[in-house]
């Protein structure tokens, strides 16, 4: 009987044995399936991504009824959108780079477009400009100056858009004019760096304006719509 009981105690033993590794053996293939890969994703097929500057003039559909659309005229950067002049300047300097990445000027295409809810700019150029992370921590707030005219910058979450590095900035500013009297104003700039471009949404409304600004959400929402038909 003794002996009946220690054969079935050693079956009993390598059924759990067996058993325990073949527990092991699913929660380890489950586990393979499940968790994300370390390797990078795959790059987005060149086609996807080809730009073609041409096709931002399709983006002015996205405008709300009533708006009147203009041709770009002077320097097309976010900071001349901005109200800021020549010889203006950043602090720190570095920061500076967020505020006019052009490298190419006669290659801008683009409108800007005037409405109740304030004036949205649209513009692609040719850039060879990247987003350096080292100024995500550097210009958390930075400031921008130019004559009688300084403002406010700080980082504002920016869309994510497949294949481009994005950054949102939201700039607040101040004129003071003869008499010491203070004009305001308040921009919300999302711009996409591209292979070889640079694609921004500059919407800039006045703070005392009586209707409600396009706003912060539209801005953003518009330069994803921008990259989509730039790559066709």
């Amino acid at each position: 009987m003794l002996q009946d009981f220690s054969k079935r105690s050693l079956w009993y033993q390598r059924g759990v044995r067996l058993f325990g590794s073949f527990a092991v053996l699913v929660l380890f293939t489950a586990a393979c399936a499940q968790s994300p890969s370390s390797a990078p994703s795959t790059a987005t097929p060149a086609s996807s991504t080809r730009v073609n500057p041409a096709r931002i003039e399709r983006v002015r559909a996205e405008l709300p009824s009533g708006y009147e659309v203009a041709a770009l005229s002077g320097l097309a950067a976010p900071v001349a959108f901005w109200g800021l002049g020549p010889g203006w300047t950043a602090d720190p300097p570095r920061c500076g780079v967020l505020a006019d990445p052009v490298t190419d000027a006669a290659t801008t295409r683009g409108w800007s477009a005037s409405g109740a809810g304030g004036i949205v700019y649209a513009v692609v150029v040719g850039s060879t400009a990247m987003l350096d992370p080292s100024l995500i921590d550097e210009c958390g707030q930075w400031t921008v100056s130019a004559g009688h005219t300084s403002g406010s910058v700080t980082f504002v979450a920016a869309p994510a858009i497949d294949g481009a590095a994005t950054v949102g900035l939201s700039t607040t500013t101040t004129t003071v004019v003869e008499g010491g009297t203070e004009t305001h104003s308040h921009a919300d700039t999302f711009t996409a760096y591209l292979a070889g471009y640079v694609a921004f949404i500059t919407v800039v409304s006045d703070p005392g304006s009586p209707n409600p600004s396009l706003g912060q959400d539209f801005a953003a929402e518009l330069l994803v719509k921008t990259v989509s038909a730039l790559r066709g």
